[in-house]
């Protein structure tokens, strides 16, 4: 298991001493196949049985190479043989499943195209854009964004829809022992100035999952936040966070346990202040 690195920034008073890592995939589930016994079962059990339980059982289940990957090695050999029917059709669908994107399949199979021919790599265009053809139309790359992390995008974050300039989105973690949430903002997304208030303990924790982001405490210069990164907010300090101008951001936020808690949501992030960040 891939894990993210864990980057610690102490923004309260006093020491802070964290370690929390943040899987980069969560345990690969057993990949299964029964298309050759379905298929060829009766007709050729034995080649069936090599189909399913040698290639696909343990072929694609070994260490080594994550599904993703070996979805991408399988296709660039299939599209280099010249083979572009169906069963390119079947591994492009169970590529799309394990994690390749439109992005990703699209640089390959240009870069493909000038080793395995031309007209090779058309074919396999033609039918990788139908496979994908659903992500042409994704709301500004929201299902690609999806594919990289392990913690869903949630629904739209409407509640609080007028503390935000752009589109969040709010998925409920964990109710359990620490409650806490996924917060997924669109590019260049970020909420409100606005204060966690206690008069004992409070504020919130960030850790940063996917994309890339902005936090930034008044009167102080805007930090960065890239996966792995953890953030710090202590109780009564004035501040925001959001996306990238570039990119999609989530972050977990967990509340942090105090006496007489209450959020204060103050004015906007202006797009004069946002764009002095760069991307």
């Amino acid at each position: 298991m891939r894990l993210y690195k864990t980057t610690i920034m102490t923004l309260a008073t006093g020491l802070i001493v964290l370690t929390f890592n943040i899987p980069y995939a969560m345990s690969q589930e057993k990949i299964t196949q029964t298309a050759g016994r379905v298929q060829l079962g009766e007709f050729a059990p034995g080649f069936a049985a090599l189909n399913d339980d040698i290639l696909f059982g343990e072929v694609w289940n070994s260490p080594g190479l994550s599904p993703h990957d070996r979805s991408m090695v399988t296709i660039a050999t299939l599209v280099g043989k010249g083979i572009i029917d169906s069963s390119l059709t079947h591994h492009l669908q169970f590529a799309k499943s394990n994690g390749v994107t439109r992005e990703e399949i699209s640089a390959m199979l240009t870069h493909i195209a000038f080793y395995a021919g031309w007209p090779n790599a058309w074919g396999a265009f033609r039918l990788a854009k139908d496979v994908w053809a659903e992500d042409q139309a994704d709301d500004n790359g929201k299902a690609a964004f999806q594919r990289e992390m392990i913690f869903p995008i949630g629904e739209p974050n409407t509640a609080f829809a007028k503390y935000f300039i752009g589109n969040s989105y709010l998925a409920r973690i964990s109710e359990e022992q620490v409650p806490f949430s996924n917060v997924t903002f669109e590019p260049r997304c970020r909420n409100n100035w606005h204060i966690h208030h206690a008069s004992e303990g409070g504020g919130q924790m960030l850790v940063c999952v996917a994309g890339k982001g902005w936090y930034q405490e008044e009167g102080k210069p805007a930090v960065q936040m890239l996966p792995g990164d953890v953030i710090h907010i202590p109780a009564n300090v004035k501040h925001w966070h959001g996306a990238a101008a570039d990119s999609w951001f989530a972050h977990l936020a967990f509340e942090v346990p105090g006496k007489d808690t209450s959020n204060e949501w103050l004015e906007p992030v202006s797009d004069e202040e946002y764009d002095k960040l760069g991307k």
